[in-house]
C-alpha cells in the first residue's frame, strides 16, 4: 500500500552535534543505544563500534552515577570519530563530569524534580545550559510518556498528551531564555498513535525545533518494527523528525538490527514505499522495552519473548501487558498496561494496571502472569453477556 508523500517541506534549525548535522536540509540521522553496561569497558566500547558500523549516527550511553565517569572517559578515549550521546537518567547532577567526554547530554524534564528540590527548575535547566555551552555539546529535551513531570500532569489533570506537548515547549523556552539554542526534542510513548499526535502538536507549536523520534518499547520484531513504522512513516513523510531510533528487545549481538531497520524506514519513506500497518488497538498488544545498559537482569529479553509465546492462545482479546527490564521504565509504563512486568536484577513485580500482585523469580512469573490473562479475559467475557 501507498500513500501519497507530503508536498510541503519543513525545516527545522540546524544544529551541529560532535561530526554530524542534525536538522535544516541534514539528512535525517539514525541512532541507537549501547545495551552493555556502560562500566564493561570493552564491550561498551566493541557496541559502540558495532553501532557506527551499522550506521548509527550517533551512539548513546547511559550513565546513573559518578562512579561511571571513568569508564565513560575510557570508551571516549576509544571510539573516535563516533558521536556520543549520554542519557542522565535521573540524576542531572553529573551533566559536569560527563560533559567533557561526550557531544551531547539529553536529561528529562520528569526527573529534574526528584533531585536538589530546593533548587527551581528554572535554575536546574541553566546550569545544563551553562555546562553544555561551556563543553561545546547539544542537549536533548526527552519527553517520556512514562515520567512526566508532576507540574504539568497536575495543570492538565487526565490529559497527558497535553502535559507532554507542554512540558517540552516549556523547557524549550527555558533554553532560549538562557540563549541556548542548541538543542533537540523527544516526545515518547509505547503507543505509536500517541506518537503521531504528540509530535504532530509539537510541531505545529514549535515548527523550528529539531526532533527526534521514537516509539518507547516497541518491543519485540517483527511487531515492533511495524509498531514503530506507523509513527515514523507518517511523521517522516509529513518532514516530520530529524533524527530517529528504533527501539527493538533484541540480545546484545543483534543490537545493531535497529540501525539497519531504522535506515530501511527512512529509505522506504524516501521512495514513497509504506506498508498497511494492523490495529494494534484491537487484540493482544505485547509492549517490551529495548534492551538497553539499564536492563538490570539480561533474562528480561527471553523473558519477553515467553511472554509473547504465552499469550498467543488470547490472541484475539484486547489486552495490553507491558515487560519493562529497569526501574526507570517499570513502574510508569506498567501502570497503563491491562497487566505488567517490571523486571528487576533477580524477581519480576507482576501487577494490573497500578496495583501489584506479587513478586516472583523469572522462572516463576509466567503460570502467575497465565492465570491473570484468564483472569481478566473472564473478568471481560461476563461483563458483556
Amino acid at each position: 500500500m501507498t500513500e501519497k508523500m507530503e508536498q510541503t517541506k519543513r525545516k527545522t534549525r540546524r544544529i551541529r552535534i560532535g561530526g554530524v548535522e542534525v536538522g535544516g536540509d541534514a539528512p535525517v540521522v539514525v541512532q541507537s543505544m549501547c545495551a552493555t553496561r556502560t562500566m564493561n569497558i570493552d564491550q561498551t566500547i566493541a557496541q559502540a563500534h558495532q553501532l557506527a558500523a551499522a550506521g548509527a549516527g550517533i551512539v548513546r550511553i547511559a550513565l546513573d552515577n559518578e562512579k561511571e565517569v571513568p569508564a565513560l572517559k575510557e570508551i571516549r578515549a576509544q571510539t573516535p570519530g563516533i558521536t556520543l550521546s549520554v542519557d542522565l537518567q535521573e540524576n542531572y547532577r553529573i551533566a559536569g563530569k560527563v560533559a567533557p567526554h561526550v557531544d551531547k547530554i539529553r536529561y528529562n524534564p520528569g526527573h529534574l524534580h526528584h533531585i536538589e528540590k530546593a533548587k527551581s527548575i528554572p535554575q536546574k535547566v541553566k546550569w545544563l545550559v551553562d555546562i553544555a555551552r561551556d563543553n561545546d555539546i547539544a542537549v536533548r529535551i526527552g519527553v517520556n510518556c512514562g515520567s512526566v513531570a508532576p507540574t504539568f500532569l497536575e495543570k492538565y489533570p487526565g490529559d497527558q498528551l497535553s502535559a507532554i506537548v507542554e512540558s517540552a515547549a516549556y523547557h524549550c523556552e527555558l533554553m532560549e531564555e538562557f540563549g541556548f539554542d542548541r538543542f533537540v526534542v523527544s516526545l515518547k510513548d509505547s503507543d505509536p498513535s500517541k506518537v503521531l499526535d504528540a509530535n504532530r502538536r509539537f510541531t505545529a507549536r514549535r515548527p523550528d525545533a529539531p526532533l527526534h523520534l521514537g516509539v518507547t518499547e516497541a518491543g519485540l520484531p517483527p511487531d515492533g518494527i511495524t509498531k514503530t513504522r506507523l509513527a515514523f512513516e507518517k511523521l517522516l513523510a509529513q518532514s516530520i523528525g530529524d533524527t530517529i531510533r528504533v527501539s527493538l528487545t533484541l540480545p546484545n549481538d543483534r543490537k545493531h538490527e535497529e540501525v539497519i531497520v531504522g535506515h530501511a524506514i527512512i529509505a522506504d519513506v524516501k521512495a514513497g514505499r509504506f506498508i498497511s500497518v494492523p490495529d494494534f488497538g484491537a487484540g493482544m498488544n505485547i509492549i517490551s522495552c529495548p534492551s538497553c545498559s539499564r536492563v538490570e537482569n539480561e533474562k528480561f529479553v527471553e523473558l519477553a519473548q515467553d511472554v509473547k509465546e504465552l499469550t498467543g492462545y488470547a490472541s484475539k482479546y484486547k489486552i495490553t501487558i507491558a515487560v519493562m527490564g529497569c526501574r526507570v521504565n517499570g513502574p510508569g509504563e506498567t501502570d497503563d498496561a491491562d497487566l505488567g512486568l517490571w523486571c528487576g536484577p533477580t524477581t519480576v513485580n507482576l501487577k494490573k494496571k497500578d496495583r501489584k500482585i506479587g513478586n516472583f523469580k523469572y522462572d516463576e512469573v509466567l503460570p502467575h502472569l497465565r492465570a491473570e490473562v484468564d483472569r481478566l479475559i473472564a473478568e471481560r467475557t461476563a461483563a458483556s453477556n
